[in-house]
């Protein structure tokens, strides 16, 4: 059953006031943690399973389409200034290409050879692992990646918000996060996109931590790439050597990184 076509709990949206709207919205958006919550148990298997792939030099794809492929490309690009990792070890792939990043690419997502090919281009192997991003679970190009990863023996996860899906069959680890009825009916940008985006969080952070991307609660492998993260480092470099702002940041920029200069300084 694609729950997430089920018909909006509200109706006549367009004689509602703006407040009625936010917070009609707002309480619909309420039940994703909830809903999360029940697939724990799934997000913990397939992030334990990435970990071992990717401790033996594994690295992680996400693939998807529309809402679904964005958030994975999002989630991908923010693992190299976070965790000071490269940026192949997390790549996102979305139907139709970089293009399809700002534009709808039509008749794209239901290519189902075409993840493949996406990934192809990257020579995967048996240590890598691949993660279907799908709200309906039935997206062709999800579905065919998943299947071609598969036979060519990499490890296979999904996120997806309806049950027993094409897209989870086809995935070794699947989690299905059942969010129901949207806003407005069928948008599946909104509360599984919630969704998607809050266990895609998950999984690169959790994975980050457990390749030891990240010390006590501090993101010391992150990139200096403006001033802001300069500031960051520097403060987080004055309170574990307890040191002055200026001699933080001296360090900070003549080693390159928080790490870096703990493990010199101390």
């Amino acid at each position: 059953m694609q729950f997430t076509e089920q018909s909006s709990q509200f109706d006549n949206l367009e004689q509602l006031s703006v407040q009625e709207l936010v917070k009609g919205m707002n309480e619909m958006d309420k039940s994703v943690p909830f809903a999360i919550e029940k697939a724990l148990p799934q997000i913990t298997i397939l992030i334990t399973e990435i970990v071992k792939k990717m401790k033996q030099g594994g690295r992680l794809f996400y693939i998807g389409a529309g809402t679904s492929g964005r958030l994975g490309i999002v989630d991908a690009s923010e693992c190299p200034p976070t965790f000071g990792v490269s940026h192949d070890l997390v790549m996102g792939l979305i139907a139709g290409g970089d293009g399809a990043i700002r534009k709808a690419v039509e008749f794209a997502e239901d290519n189902f050879e075409q993840a493949w090919k996406d990934m192809a281009l990257y020579q995967p192997t048996n240590l890598d692992s691949v993660v279907g991003i799908a709200a309906s679970g039935r997206t062709p190009y999800v579905i065919g990646g998943l299947k071609n990863a598969n036979e060519n023996g990499l490890l296979t996860g999904c996120i997806v918000c309806n049950p027993d899906s094409e897209v989870a069959k086809a995935a070794n680890f699947p989690i299905e996060i059942i969010t129901g009825a949207e806003f407005v009916t069928g948008s599946t940008r909104l509360k599984a996109g919630t969704a998607q985006k809050l266990v895609l969080n998950m999984i690169s952070t959790a994975t980050m931590i457990q390749l030891g991307r990240v010390k006590g609660n501090k993101m010391v492998d992150m990139q200096l790439s403006n001033e802001k993260l300069i500031e960051r480092g520097t403060k987080m470099i004055m309170e574990s050597l307890q040191i002055s702002s200026e001699k933080a940041k001296e360090l900070l920029l003549k080693y390159g990184s928080v790490r870096a200069v703990i493990e010199r300084e101390k």
